[in-house]
């Protein structure tokens, strides 16, 4: 895998484009990592919000829409 990096200097306005060294790549990788798995934790919480709403609703009889002017 071959990224490249820019750094920006605002004091001097200087701007370096490079390769990023293995370290940079490997936190690069574990970065990402860690935002897809962050991100499939609040997907699964997301569904699994949902799913308890729909069978309480399914419990109750009623559709959101009813559930919604109950609650109004």
């Amino acid at each position: 895998m071959s990224e490249l990096t820019t750094y920006f200097d605002n004091e001097t306005g200087a701007k370096e484009v490079r390769q990023m060294t293995p370290n940079e790549l490997k936190d690069l990788e574990e970065t990402r990592i860690s935002f897809a798995e962050e991100k499939a934790i609040r997907l699964a919480e997301t569904e699994a919000k949902a799913a308890q709403k729909a069978a309480l609703l399914d419990r109750l009889g009623i559709t959101e829409e009813e559930a919604k002017l109950l609650l109004a």
